[in-house]
């Protein structure tokens, strides 16, 4: 078996500041991906749990990580960049943090023919359109809750039965 070497993954920013690992970058010394050894300090053994529910995948930061690249193979990635952005955005306390941030996710996600629009109805999308200039915390709740149930709903039971999970939690088991 490999000694369990990891090289420190390389981060890049998104648009919405959120920082993205790569999968390439989730190896260890001899090049073998899946191994989450060093991220963020969280035990390999975490693998086990994304199967039992995405807030249990979403929690941890190689889960997030997995989810994502799984759902950029499907061409729904803006689902969990969302999410995660939205996530962010909570934990803003100053107010022109806060209205900076707002703007770069309605841009991103919300406003009709965004780059990254996310599929939310017209009623939550223009409820968030007339509040942005005024933004507060819970300005995009309504539409992240509706975009993690769509992530429950139809995204994360394919994950589990995707070759990205399987290959994991195969690797995962074998150490």
């Amino acid at each position: 078996m490999p000694v369990n070497v990891c090289r420190a993954p390389r981060a890049h920013e998104s648009q919405t500041g959120t920082p993205r690992l790569h999968a390439e970058d989730l190896a260890d010394g001899d090049g073998h991906k899946g191994r989450f050894c060093c991220f963020s300090q969280e035990a390999v053994e975490d693998v086990d749990s994304w199967g039992e529910s995405i807030e249990k995948l979403l929690s941890c930061k190689a889960g997030q990580t997995a989810f994502q690249d799984f759902l950029k193979s499907e061409y729904s990635e803006e689902n969990i960049l969302f999410w995660l952005a939205c996530e962010d955005y909570k934990k803003i306390s100053s107010e022109p943090e806060m209205i900076s941030m707002a703007n770069q996710i309605y841009t991103e996600f919300v406003q009709t023919e965004a780059p990254r629009q996310v599929n939310i109805d017209s009623g939550t999308r223009t409820n968030i359109t007339n509040s942005i200039s005024e933004p507060t915390q819970s300005s995009f709740d309504t539409a992240q809750k509706m975009i993690f149930s769509l992530m429950a709903r139809d995204c994360y039971p394919r994950f589990l039965k995707s070759d990205i999970y399987q290959s994991i939690l195969q690797k995962h088991r074998k150490t």
